[in-house]
């Protein structure tokens, strides 16, 4: 790079998804579709018996607190959030994360990770860091990142 100038912006940007270190993990084929057949009777009933159990011990604290046990007060409103939250996540486990009002949408492959209008500058960008690396590595007298050690 000489005189500190970044080369390659002017080059026509990759489409290809990026692989390295720095790209991002491949989360698999599942993400984002919904579950279906015994994965879903599976999150139902996980979910009927997570509301039973929230409302069994919401019916025994408010007992309690109606008893006079004060601490209990706080248990008759923690129970119903438990709920509230066993449904929040039935919903996403269903539904992929999605909140309520957008539409399903499957992740499309060929969607550039970066605006292609800065696939340059990011390859120009790992491209100064490589070698500032390689360059650091050789004054501290070490194998360059990337090379497999000697032996």
């Amino acid at each position: 790079m000489p005189g500190g100038r970044v080369t390659g912006v002017d080059d026509a940007p990759s489409t290809e998804p990026p692989t390295g270190p720095g790209a991002p993990a491949d989360r698999g084929d599942d993400v984002g579709e919904r579950p279906a057949g015994a994965k879903t009777l599976n999150v139902h009933v996980t979910l009927v018996v997570v509301l039973a159990l929230c409302a069994v011990a919401f019916r025994f604290e408010l007992g309690r607190a109606l008893g006079g046990n004060g601490l209990s007060w706080a248990y008759v409103f923690e129970w119903p959030m438990f709920a509230i939250f066993g449904v929040y996540m039935w919903w996403s486990v269903l539904h992929g994360g999605r909140t309520v009002g957008k539409r399903w949408r499957r992740s499309r492959p060929d969607t550039p990770v970066i605006d292609p209008k800065y696939a340059g500058m990011l390859e120009a960008w790992e491209t100064h860091r490589r070698d500032l690396l390689t360059a650091q590595a050789e004054a501290e007298g070490r194998d360059p990142p990337g090379h497999p050690p000697p032996g």
